[in-house]
């Protein structure tokens, strides 16, 4: 299913990522992601038995979804209100990419989530993530889009993962209506929801110091409220950014 903010089908195109936290904590790793965190199936947003399972903090949550009617016709609806996001440089809350490469919204969470918070400091210095965070920080939204449709290390690391999933990898060229977005907490403190096909990154609301992304209250400004309003289609899975268990 393709829609009008989507990459037209000139892009360049990946093949689209499983959301397998083995898949996905290996593609962080091999491109510079310490091994002291790990992608965590989430089973339940709202069970806290199944929640205690998942180390904490909690860096970031990575929902996946199905694009939706009632989706777009909310992303569309906010969208209208907003100017394009112009921010650049290290005084950015959080590091935002935009989605110019079809099929790629899996990356751009990842890049998300460990571009920001406490991930970002466990990045390994001289690897392809921290090049790519270092030369995406002062650029503004279009170079960074540049950067990321240029760069051979990062579309040959995205390949390897993709090609490893549990069922038949799909075509880069194909049509997947299964959507990433990234909630973090941001230098501000703040909880940002993290979407390369929006205007820019999406300020949700305050966060205490000791409050993660899988806190009571960042659960309410974010996910439950953006799970609300997708009720009629349950093709939700969940997987959170946090400390390693090996």
């Amino acid at each position: 299913m393709s829609h009008p903010t989507d990459p037209p089908a000139s892009a360049p195109a990946f093949i689209p990522l499983e959301a397998n936290p083995e898949l996905l904590t290996s593609l962080l790793r091999s491109l510079g992601l310490s091994p002291a965190l790990s992608m965590h199936d989430v089973y339940s947003l709202t069970d806290p038995d199944l929640l205690s399972f998942i180390p904490r903090p909690a860096l970031a949550l990575l929902l996946v979804f199905p694009i939706s009617a009632a989706y777009e016709s909310h992303r569309l609806a906010e969208d209208a209100s907003l100017e394009p996001y112009r921010g650049r440089g290290p005084a950015e809350p959080v590091l935002w990419f935009p989605q110019t490469i079809r099929n790629a919204c899996g990356l751009i969470g990842l890049l998300h989530a460990a571009g920001n918070g406490g991930a970002r400091e466990l990045v390994g210095q001289g690897s392809d993530l921290e090049r790519l965070i270092r030369e995406a920080e002062p650029l503004d939204p279009e170079g960074r889009a540049r950067l990321l449709e240029r760069d051979e290390a990062l579309a040959r690391a995205h390949r390897s993962a993709a090609e490893q999933g549990d069922t038949a990898a799909p075509d880069a060229k194909d049509d997947v209506d299964l959507h990433y977005v990234c909630f973090v907490k941001g230098k501000d403190g703040a909880l940002w929801e993290m979407d390369g096909r929006r205007k820019g990154p999406l300020r949700r609301g305050e966060l205490d110091k000791d409050e993660d992304v899988l806190s009571d209250k960042a659960l309410a400004l974010g996910p439950l409220k953006f799970l609300e309003r997708e009720a009629a289609d349950l093709r939700f899975s969940c997987v959170a950014l946090a400390g390693s268990l090996d």
